[in-house]
């Protein structure tokens, strides 16, 4: 497995993280969620974040050829 692969799929995992947890707080309306106090509006951050290592890893994992 390609190091640029191992890459991808770590920053897709990542971006699946930050993907559920800005959705979560975004639609429980801010407050504390997990011993972190966030407002709704800040919880777009780590939701945009998610997006952009989600898409990033993607891009790494489908752009990397297999060589042997």
């Amino acid at each position: 497995m390609n190091l640029k692969r191992t890459f991808g799929t770590i920053l897709t995992v990542l971006g699946i993280v930050g993907l559920i947890w800005g959705a979560y707080t975004f639609l429980a309306g801010g407050g504390s969620v997990g011993n972190v106090s966030v407002n709704q509006f800040s919880s777009l951050v780590p939701f945009i974040l998610g997006l952009i290592f989600f898409f990033t890893g993607i891009s790494l994992i489908k752009g990397t050829k297999d060589t042997a």
